[in-house]
């Protein structure tokens, strides 16, 4: 949520920045300052009423001691209170359509981000070559079936398109990926947290995915009378509200965490040629990272998190670029974003496995999410940051295709091979 004060002190500014993003919002920002001073009126009409209430009723007694008739009084004590509680009533409609459209707004882009969409994404640096091969190599779709590796058919069976199975050295592989990632934010200070996979309305709400994204992800049905739950997304949906509502104290941060689950997304699986498989899809397995930090450290955090996210594909051999994005591109929640791509061979470019995110204080003010500061006793939003630390889906297709041998096995990683029994080599 955008700080109310900085809407107040330049509106005209805030307007131009989120046209940045691709996005007008200077309609809904005229009326939350519109909308910001009734609220501020009414409230001090309120407590006007409740003032001269509280004045009213002390001079009763004093009345009544001195014989003097109170009819008047009570009288006017009850306008007053039918004043104070239509005042209330116009307050609580007031403040229904002001947080309403605040909690609408997008975070204000980094002033030094692109304004627009892809097209300005902008690749900062590269690593390693990309893959040649000297013979005809295979697609991860082939490589995947003739290995073993994935069952695309049964995973179709089981729950329609968009979904596939694990099996055999395919699911030993998965799951070695993730222990690799893993051990290496646990030996990085993380603390390993493991989050319920169906979550309450207000984790969406926090991480800033609602209200206007809610029709984006699964949701359970249940009774009319219990907790209306999704399925979440990703484990910053769950990690950004871990301190919800809650007042840390400056030494307790940075607070850094790591959460594997799997991913629901409603995004169908595109049937395009450069997407086959298990590149998109409805359910898929990450690794999430997340930090709470000081407004300050912020911006030590985010290059942190982009390091580390570089340094696991950097370990696992592959090709890739780091792209900053432009400001269209971040998602709404989101002030910077970099995001990591490898190359998948068959798929003639880049795909992303790592987008590192900085949200600033956007979802601490929405989830009350804060810290005392040492030196003036007060209490300051937290800034948060996300980053993926790595999503399976498209690192196991670039592992086998960049890794394939011209008989179609396909060497393992050395990262790999201690959660594989030493195996170097998958074949058939």
């Amino acid at each position: 949520m955008i700080d109310i004060k900085l809407i107040r002190e330049n509106p005209e500014e805030i307007k131009k920045r989120l046209l940045y993003k691709e996005v007008d919002c200077s309609d809904a920002i005229d009326r939350i300052l519109e909308l910001d001073g009734l609220r501020r009126d009414t409230i001090a009409k309120t407590e006007a009423y409740k003032a001269e209430q509280n004045k009213v009723s002390k001079q009763i007694p004093q009345m009544k001691k001195a014989g003097e008739d109170t009819a008047p009084v009570f009288a006017r004590m009850n306008e007053l209170k039918a004043a104070a509680k239509e005042a209330d009533a116009a307050l609580r409609d007031i403040e229904n359509e002001y947080n309403e459209l605040l909690l609408g707004l997008p975070n204000l882009p980094d002033p030094d981000l692109k304004p627009g969409g892809k097209e300005n994404n902008e690749p900062l640096r590269y690593f390693g070559e990309p893959h040649k091969f000297d013979f005809e190599p295979k697609n991860h779709v082939e490589l995947c079936t003739d290995l073993g590796l994935i069952d695309y058919t049964r995973g179709t069976k089981l729950s329609g398109s968009g979904f596939w199975i694990y099996r055999g050295m395919g699911a030993r592989l998965e799951w070695a990926l993730l222990n690799y990632f893993i051990d290496t934010h646990l030996a990085d200070g993380y603390e390993l947290v493991l989050v319920p996979h169906m979550l309450g309305y207000e984790c969406g709400l926090t991480a800033g995915q609602f209200p206007k994204f809610k029709d984006d992800v699964y949701w359970l049905e249940t009774a009319e009378d219990e907790r209306r739950r999704f399925m979440l997304p990703t484990a910053e949906t769950a990690l950004v509200s871990l301190h919800r509502d809650e007042i840390l104290s400056e030494a307790e941060l940075p607070k850094k965490y790591i959460s594997y689950t799997p991913c629901f997304r409603r995004e169908a699986g595109s049937y395009r040629a450069d997407e086959r498989g298990m590149v998109r899809g409805h359910q898929f397995n990450k690794v999430e990272m997340v930090q709470y930090t000081l407004p300050e450290k912020s911006d030590e955090a985010f290059e942190e998190l982009v390091g580390k996210a570089e340094a696991l594909v950097r370990g696992l051999g592959f090709h890739f670029r780091t792209v900053k994005l432009a400001a269209a591109d971040c998602s709404a929640s989101m002030a910077r974003t970099y995001d990591i791509e490898i190359q998948i061979p068959s798929m003639n470019g880049y795909k992303e496995v790592s987008s590192v995110s900085n949200a600033r204080d956007y979802q601490a003010r929405r989830g009350s999410m804060r810290f005392k500061r040492e030196s003036t006793g007060k209490t300051e939003y937290v800034h948060t940051l996300n980053g993926s630390g790595l999503a399976t889906s498209r690192i196991l297709p670039a592992l086998v295709e960049q890794n394939q041998l011209a008989d179609g096995s396909v060497v393992v990683p050395e990262v790999l091979r201690k959660y594989l029994g030493n195996i170097e080599i998958i074949k058939k």
